[in-house]
């Protein structure tokens, strides 16, 4: 009988996330069993309020704001730095390899960071494998920034393509064309999206 009870008690625990993993199946950054194990079980990233890949880092969680299917370091070698304050905002991925710096080291002393402004990323945007977004930057929806590039200005209007180092706008979007998709169930990271504001308002500072 003993053994029952704990065995019910450890599937009632597994039935939360089993839910998830069915619910994001189809979307952009499903949350797997492998990776929740990963992250919460094991400890890899375990605080981030979002599924992250063991070969990321994420650096103050809560300073960090992520939309819906938003998962800044799903892809391996991300680095998240939340020293300052991060905005991702809905349906917007990050490729592998990808730093999102929110404070630079001061000049004179490496062992201090000077706050430069939040970093903010629109809706829908695509960033590219191995680019990196520096402080203060703001990119608007629809922005593609391509594989490579550094990105240390803002584009507020967003939807264009940048690319280079530093990076520049090689193309403007239709807006027209830009589809506005939606999940049939939305989740910020692992937590319902109708969920989330309570979330926020206890957890973050963003």
């Amino acid at each position: 009988m003993m053994l029952t009870k704990k065995l019910i008690r450890r599937l009632l625990i597994l039935i939360p996330i089993m839910r998830i993993i069915i619910e994001t199946g189809g979307s952009q950054t499903p949350v797997t069993f492998r990776m929740w194990f990963i992250q919460k079980v094991l400890g890899f990233n375990r605080d981030a309020y979002w599924p992250v890949h063991f070969a990321s880092t994420v650096t103050n969680w809560r300073n960090v704001y992520v939309g819906v299917d938003v998962s800044p370091g799903y892809s391996p070698g991300c680095y998240i730095q939340g020293i300052g304050k991060i905005y991702i905002g809905d349906y917007t991925q990050i490729a592998p390899n990808v730093g999102i710096i929110s404070s630079n080291h001061n000049v004179y002393d490496s062992r201090q960071h000077i706050e430069a402004g939040e970093v903010r990323i629109g809706k829908y945007c695509w960033i590219g494998m191995n680019a990196i977004i520096l402080p203060g930057v703001k990119l608007g929806d629809f922005t593609i920034v391509g594989a490579g590039a550094v990105v240390s200005q803002s584009q507020p209007d967003g939807y264009c393509v940048l690319a280079g180092n530093p990076a520049r706008v090689i193309k403007k979007l239709d807006r027209g064309k830009c589809i506005h998709f939606k999940n049939t169930y939305e989740y910020n990271g692992y937590i319902q999206a109708e969920k989330f504001e309570a979330f926020r308002k206890r957890q973050l500072h963003v």
